[in-house]
């Protein structure tokens, strides 16, 4: 099917390749020509224009909005409602507040438009390995789009099909799944970007600790210089903490392993600080997940190996820049 996709950075492009590669006809625009080019020469249709985006599309019309949340997002949703009409769809699969989608989709819907929030995961390894997607939204607009959600999430591949999974939703072995209305996708994407910031403090302290074994406090029989490279590596070989998150962080030190290329400043991009809003909201004790917020704010005060790890896993999934380099990436 069709579809156009606003904003080419460096999750939208790939995405934009990935739909283009499974046989859609893809019209991108970007505020940036440049990028608009790039992805013409590889088969897209696109222009730098919103009036002349709007009407290579086919009625009924779809647009993928791949920008940073917030005005932004916000500025586009509503300049491409002004030119929508309806029928036509609008998908944030951004990181946007699941607030903001309840009432988006409730404004979009007095206008006849369907608009689905969809949360995405893959970072910058998606066009080879599939984006997981959580969506929110209409059943409507859930069942037209399901041809371009399929071709951007992951497939079954080589993992195992779960036991007693054959009466449950059978997109959720593919990679998507449609979570329920209208926030819910990026509700669902929110709690998981929660629970990643906690998979992740765990891997640091625990590396940390093996680093700090060699200090002078720790009496000198108890003392192990620890082979971190390695220790990382064979945690990867059917240990049960095992995950693509621990695979990033082997690969990083076996680059560089001390760290030292990165600074440890670990920036949070809202979700996690809009989980434990709910968590407190609906009364949900939430001790992991606050604690590790708390250590990213804490990393923006003190440099620690701990951190360093942190900012170098944040790297390897999403391509994300500490400050001093270019803009931190929003989607993780």
């Amino acid at each position: 099917m069709q579809l156009g996709m606003v904003g080419l950075g460096r999750m939208g492009a790939n995405m934009a390749r990935r739909l283009m590669r499974g046989g859609h006809e893809v019209v991108v625009w970007n505020r940036s020509v440049e990028k608009v080019e790039e992805l013409k020469k590889e088969g897209a249709k696109g222009t730098g224009d919103l009036d002349e985006f709007v009407k290579m599309l086919t009625k009924p019309r779809t647009a993928w909005v791949m920008l940073p949340s917030g005005e932004v997002t916000e500025k586009m949703v509503h300049d491409l409602a002004a030119r929508f009409e309806p029928g036509d769809i609008i998908i944030d699969g951004g990181n946007s507040k699941y607030t903001d989608d309840v009432r988006r989709s409730k404004e979009l819907l007095a206008k006849g438009i369907h608009y689905m929030d969809v949360g995405t995961s893959g970072g910058v390894w998606g066009l080879e390995r599939g984006y997981c997607l959580m969506i929110g939204g209409t059943d409507e607009g859930a069942k037209t789009l399901d041809p371009v959600f399929k071709t951007l999430a992951p497939g079954i591949g080589n993992i195992d099909r779960t036991p007693g999974r054959e009466k449950y939703n059978q997109t959720a072995e593919q990679g998507y799944l449609h979570c329920g209305p209208a926030g819910a996708g990026h509700f669902v994407k929110m709690v998981h970007n929660g629970v990643e910031y906690g998979i992740m403090e765990a891997y640091a302290e625990g590396f940390e600790i093996f680093k700090n074994q060699t200090k002078e406090e720790v009496p000198e029989d108890l003392r192990f210089d620890l082979p971190l490279v390695d220790i990382a590596e064979v945690w990867r070989r059917g240990s049960v903490v095992s995950s693509w998150l621990l695979d990033l962080t082997a690969a990083a030190l076996a680059k560089v392993p001390t760290l030292e290329e990165y600074s440890g400043f670990v920036q949070d991009s809202g979700e996690g600080r809009w989980t434990i809003e709910a968590a407190i909201q609906n009364a949900t004790p939430a001790d992991v997940l606050s604690a590790a917020l708390y250590a990213r704010f804490r990393s923006r005060q003190e440099k620690s190996f701990a951190n360093q790890m942190l900012s170098a896993m944040r790297a390897g999934f999403g391509g994300h820049k500490e400050p001093g380099h270019e803009e931190n990436a929003k989607n993780g």
